[in-house]
Order: C-alpha cells, then structure tokens, then sequence
C-alpha cells in the first residue's frame, strides 16, 4: 500500500511539473535567476541607496555593482572613457578607516593595516606608498584624501594609482571612499568629478 501511495506522489508531481514547464516556468525561472545575477540598472541604483544618493551623477560614468562585498554594502563605478573605477563602501560600525586615519602621518601604515583585515584572496596589493595629502568634496562636505601608488598582483595590471579617502553622510555614518586606475592613467579630476555628486 505505502509503495503505491509513493508511486501515485510521483506521478502527481512530475505531472505538475511538466504543467509548470509547459505554462512558462521554465522562463519564468530562468528569468529570475538572470535578473538576481545581472541586475537592472535600475535595481542597481535601487540598491545603491542605501550607501549614498548618486542621481546626480553624469552619464560619464555607470554604475556598475551594489552589492554587499565581504560584509560591507558597497558601490562600484566606472569612467566609461579611461576605464578608471570607484568604490564607496559602508563599512557600518565596522570601520575600516577614518578621516583622522587619513589625515595622520602615519597613514601609510594604517592603509597597509587595513588592507591586511579586509584582504581578499584574488588579488594582493604590495608596495604601498602615499605619495600626496589633499581635500576633495563628498556628500556635501570637505574631506581628506590621500593619493598612492601600489603594485597589485594577481590582476593583469601591475602599478595602480589612485586615492583614498573617507566621508561622512548627513546621518554621521561613514563611507570608505576610492578610485583607481593604471598608474600612468589615473586622473583626479575624474574622481573629483564622481565623488562630488555624492550626497
């Protein structure tokens, strides 16, 4: 009785199978998926939100990801003429630096410490060196940057260039902020340009 019974479910669910499949699921399915792995652009900026408001940002530049990147809520972007990228990262109550961070003389150190928590395994920077202090604007405010160089491996490019900096939201919450290109092609009045948008 009990291996009929298992028979009868059996045929039962794999006729609702194929009536799911024959009335669309299987698009519908492969229609999520698609979407959960390739999001919209608007889903994109939907979910960039919740680290900033970038409505104001020009058609130079698309955002590319907003997604949660080793624990953190992160934005990337990219120049779509140079290639050069952005990151805006929330660290919440984990913060990975400061604007005192940044403005210390030992920042190079504190970058290198930094760098070495939130190490991630496909790529590795080495030789960090700051090679200049500055101010730029974000959300809405004056903040302090510092410029480096690196060499990164396991990427097809080796020498970086770039910056570093860290702003405050009207609420208090901080946001790692940095852009970076190929050494010789780095250009701060690209990031200027994007960071400033920012509010």
């Amino acid at each position: 009785m009990g291996l009929l019974k298992n028979i009868f479910r059996a045929i039962i669910l794999t006729l609702a199978f194929i009536g799911f499949l024959s009335l669309g699921g299987k698009e519908l399915v492969l229609g999520l998926f698609h979407n959960y792995i390739n999001p919209s652009h608007e889903t994109v900026l939907e979910r960039a939100q919740k680290v900033g408001d970038f409505s104001k940002i020009n058609d130079e530049f698309e955002i590319e990801k907003a997604a949660g990147i080793m624990g953190y809520n992160a934005v990337v972007a990219e120049h779509k003429a140079s290639g050069q990228k952005m990151f805006v990262v929330e660290s919440g109550d984990k913060a990975i630096l400061t604007a005192e961070d940044i403005k210390s003389d030992d920042v190079e150190e504190k970058l290198r410490k930094a760098i070495s928590k939130v190490k991630y395994q496909a790529i590795s920077v080495d030789e960090l060196k700051v090679t200049k202090h500055g101010t730029m604007n974000s959300y809405g405010k004056e903040v302090p940057f510092v410029k480096f160089e690196a060499k990164v491996k396991k990427l097809p490019i080796g020498d970086v260039g770039g910056i570093i900096s860290v702003a405050q939201t009207k609420e208090g919450e901080p946001r790692l902020l940095i852009s970076a290109n190929e050494k010789n092609k780095y250009s701060q009045l690209i990031s200027d340009e994007f960071f400033k948008k920012i509010k």
